[in-house]
């Protein structure tokens, strides 16, 4: 009965085609209001890698992007990608992908609010977010459903979901015993988390590009014993992303409508892109204005989406078309990723070391973002309630079923969009403005004498 009412919430209400129209909607116009700013994102990605001399924030650029990275890189892009297919066709991959090419946009958008109306606190800790946005619009009331919806929506789509998943590979492929995987999780985390953002950064300044290019060397590997089913399958993705289609060999049927639902909550769930948590981390990078580090900040959803979600879609539906014993009919989205990579010879290894290295730092990251708006609310002296908290639900998403708790994430994903999205809306202008001299301006590396 609980399942059945979080389902109906999820898909009617939360995630019905009110919700994909605004946020694809939200896409189209920061893309258009800010003169199409992905032309810029080469540009982003090479300032990502330089250091920056300016003294005003926690850490460098290029660690605020790994944790921004190390959060959205994660289960989203593996399981997550595999549950779209299964649930919404070979259709999904395309609207996974267009979320995230017109999501660069809103990730630059509410980036910027983040870094333009950050705020530092009396130990020297920088905060930034829509929660300081809408302070700087005087609207209290709203900083602070924003600030809650995030410290709780962190326990569902960074932590639960990523323990599961961790839990499921290590009992599936090796048979290791959940409880006792649950517990080392536990240990591994605390033993970085309580450590602060610095701690953090550096941990996932490492991990990050190391499981990044491991799995997508994987990936490449798969594509190229494919290669002869790629035709059909990109066709095959385009063709079922707009057609409503009986179920194509592998595949299941879908309607346009639940390959774009599925497609779009899953590319939200993996690049976050109008949930305003990435942003936090971005807030506490090093600035001289809030243009350069909202276009850095912006290359993750191009990395995260673009690259490696679109990797594992094709992945996943070139191995249905062009084997006949592989199906995405009737199991989940672990299982599908799981026999797709067994093509390669220790691709099941590979997967687990992708799955166990992504879903572990996305904890790292969303625990930044969930603690930070704990403190927003409540001070800094809640820290270590939240933290314990943050271990045992990480405990607790060893026990949850996969279908419960990707639900919940679901609906918690969705009831941050709203409240973030309104605040860049309401500073749209000022942010139009700083794109236009900063960016389209090149003046990147001027001062803006306002920033804290």
């Amino acid at each position: 009965m609980f399942a059945e009412i979080l389902n109906y919430i999820d898909g009617n209400i939360m995630w019905g085609p009110a919700m994909i129209i605004f946020l694809l909607g939200s896409h189209l116009y920061y893309t258009y209001k800010t003169g199409f700013m992905q032309k810029h994102i080469g540009k982003g990605i090479k300032l990502s890698l330089q250091k920056d001399s300016s003294d005003k924030g926690d850490v460098s650029v290029f660690g605020s992007l790994m944790t921004a990275l190390s959060s959205t890189i994660g289960t989203g892009n593996i399981v997550g990608v595999g549950t779209a297919i299964v649930m919404g066709g070979p259709g999904a991959v395309f609207w996974t992908w267009i979320g995230g090419i017109f999501g660069i946009a809103t990730k630059y958008a509410e980036s910027y609010i983040a870094v333009k109306h950050r705020r530092k606190h009396s130990n020297g800790v920088y905060t930034g977010g829509a929660m300081t946005a809408f302070e700087y619009l005087r609207k209290p009331i709203l900083a602070k459903v924003f600030a809650a919806l995030c410290a709780l929506g962190a326990f569902g789509i960074g932590c639960s979901t990523q323990a599961a998943a961790i839990v499921d590979v290590m009992n599936g492929t090796f048979g290791v015993n959940k409880y006792l995987v649950g517990i080392i999780l536990c240990i591994l985390t605390a033993l970085v988390i309580f450590g602060g953002l610095n701690s953090i950064a550096n941990v996932c300044s490492k991990l990050v590009p190391v499981m990044s290019i491991v799995y997508i060397v994987g990936c490449v590997a798969i594509l190229f014993i494919n290669g002869k089913y790629l035709p059909e399958t990109i066709m095959l993705i385009l063709s079922s992303a707009f057609e409503t289609k009986a179920a194509v060999g592998g595949f299941v049927g879908s309607t346009i409508i639940i390959a774009a639902r599925y497609g779009i909550a899953r590319g939200l769930f993996s690049n976050e892109a109008g949930m305003g948590s990435a942003p936090q981390a971005t807030a506490a990078s090093v600035a001289k204005n809030a243009v350069k580090p909202a276009l850095i900040g912006s290359t993750g959803v191009f990395w995260d989406t673009v690259v490696v979600c679109l990797m594992t879609g094709l992945v996943i539906v070139s191995s249905v078309v062009g084997n006949p014993n592989i199906s995405a009919i009737g199991i989940s989205g672990a299982t599908l990723c799981t026999t797709c990579f067994s093509q390669i010879p220790f691709g099941s290894e590979l997967l687990v070391f992708g799955i166990l290295t992504f879903a572990y730092s996305t904890i790292l990251g969303w625990n930044y973002y969930g603690r930070n708006c704990c403190r927003y609310i409540f001070g800094h002296k809640s820290l270590p309630v939240y933290q314990a908290l943050w271990i045992v639900v990480i405990f607790v998403g060893t026990i949850l079923t996969e279908g419960v708790i990707w639900t919940i994430a679901d609906i918690l994903n969705a009831a941050m969009v709203l409240p973030n999205m309104l605040a860049v809306l309401w500073l749209r202008k000022e942010m139009v403005e700083d794109t236009k001299y900063y960016l389209d301006g090149d003046h990147l590396e001027e001062e803006d004498p306002n920033l804290i």
